[in-house]
């Protein structure tokens, strides 16, 4: 972006009192993120980003919005005096939006939103100009920052929208009014604030609030909470899964240890991708039918997702110290997401002389429910597919109890949360370079510990 800082006043409406030329081509939040000639965005929370504008000026930006209800306001920088500072930014970044004027695809889901987001932007890069949100830039704060990055000359935006509230979804899709919408499924995911499965399908369809009239749905046609809430939307449809139902389903499909492999009702061409397991070739699925909807040919979609680069800790290998295979996807967790990465990890080929031994760590945010939840894993789980567990955190404690009639006590091991480094020490004596090893737990469990110290 690069805007005059009297056009910024204009788009969030409030009056600026001195150099009004002054240009800006970025906008941050974080003050060590700032740039020369960067716009300061002094957000509040836990830390109140007002306190921080002199470190963003001493790193160069040039301007700063200011909420009026702080003292001190700066004097030695253009001020943008706001009621809100979030909203403002959330204001500017929807000008920004419209004044590019991008084709826009919004993507949500209870898993699997950051790969098909990656992939995504990977199949329509073969035709257009792509800016997609990095990392997880998907909240109220990460989606307006993604906006406002995005260069001049962008043809489609694709955003990745997450939520963890009822009504978040609703303003993102107020700011984004997308021209297709993605669904990638339904799951326990935030469980804890929401209730039921019914209430984070009616939250996950808030991305539909603001669907343009001549848009395109494309969701999981094998979720019954989905179809059903589909049929109250006049938007075109399209679905992905396995069902024969679905507008494309997946046939012939074949998961290896770095890959999965599949083909389509309805083409006759190969698809790779770079991941493994059932639930990363329905979010490819999901990226095909987004492909087709702009035109791009299913010998391009494959090639595109044949060679895609998924985010960093997503069923990401890694060669550990003895040599041993580690997968490691650590960013996040849930019910849902650990069936499927288990399942997945259950199939891979392992040499004759190794094992499969996986790491698994709380799932975070499943309420009143969790401790059920945790102990459900076990139905995917038994010694001929897995050979080892490692289970660290207080919630793994029930998913333990629920597996000591299945394992023997010397391959089901427990740790709680204090415990990490005897857990990685009895981690370190026990694998074999011939052994693959899982890693799956919430962020805040901080498995990415345990995969730096068996590389």
């Amino acid at each position: 972006m690069k805007m005059q800082l009297s056009e910024i006043a204009n788009a969030i409406g409030c009056d600026l009192s001195m150099n009004e030329s002054t240009i800006v081509s970025s906008v941050v939040f974080d003050s060590r993120k700032a740039v020369a000639d960067s716009l300061f965005v002094p957000l509040v929370g836990e830390r109140d980003g007002h306190d921080y504008v002199a470190n963003a000026v001493a790193n160069g930006a040039v301007a700063a919005l200011w909420q009026k209800d702080h003292a001190n306001r700066p004097e030695n920088i253009p001020v943008l005096v706001v009621d809100d500072t979030l909203l403002a930014l959330q204001k500017l970044a929807k000008y920004y939006l419209q004044k590019v004027n991008p084709t826009v695809v919004g993507i949500t889901g209870s898993n699997g939103k950051t790969t098909t987001k990656d992939m995504v932007a990977a199949v329509l890069s073969k035709r257009f100009n792509v800016h997609k949100t990095q990392a997880n830039f998907n909240n109220e704060i990460g989606v307006p920052i993604t906006i406002l990055e995005m260069k001049p000359t962008t043809e489609i935006l694709v955003l990745e929208m997450g939520m963890d509230r009822a009504g978040q979804l609703h303003h993102l899709s107020e700011i984004v009014c997308p021209d297709v919408c993605v669904i990638t499924m339904i799951g326990e995911a935030h469980i804890e604030f929401f209730g039921t499965r019914d209430k984070i399908a009616d939250a996950k369809m808030e991305i539909t609030d603001f669907l343009k009239e001549d848009g395109k749905f494309i969701f999981n046609g094998d979720e019954p909470l989905l179809q059903a809430r589909a049929q109250k939307l006049n938007q075109l449809q399209a679905t992905f899964g396995f069902n024969s139902t679905d507008t494309i389903y997946a046939t012939n499909f074949n998961s290896y240890m770095h890959h999965a492999s599949f083909t389509i009702n309805d083409s006759k061409v190969k698809f790779t991708i770079p991941m493994i397991g059932k639930h990363n070739v329905s979010n490819a699925l999901a990226a095909i039918l987004v492909g087709r909807t702009f035109g791009v040919p299913d010998v391009e979609i494959a090639q595109a997702l044949a060679n895609f680069v998924p985010t960093a800790n997503r069923m990401q290998w890694e060669k550990g110290d003895l040599g041993e295979a580690i997968m490691s996807d650590v960013y996040n967790s849930n019910p849902t997401a650990a069936k499927a990465v288990l399942t997945s990890f259950s199939q891979v080929d392992v040499d004759a002389f190794g094992r499969r031994i996986a790491v698994l760590g709380d799932m975070l945010e499943l309420g009143a429910a969790s401790h059920q939840l945790h102990a459900s894993l076990a139905e995917v789980l038994t010694p001929q597919l897995i050979d080892e567990l490692y289970l660290y955190g207080p919630e793994m404690k029930y998913l333990f109890e629920a597996l000591s009639g299945k394992y023997e006590s010397s391959a089901l091991h427990y740790y709680e949360k204090d415990h990490m480094d005897r857990m990685i020490n009895d981690l370190r004596e026990d694998i074999k370079p011939h052994d693959i090893v899982m890693l799956k737990g919430s962020h805040g469990m901080h498995l990415e510990k345990v995969l730096e110290r068996l590389l």
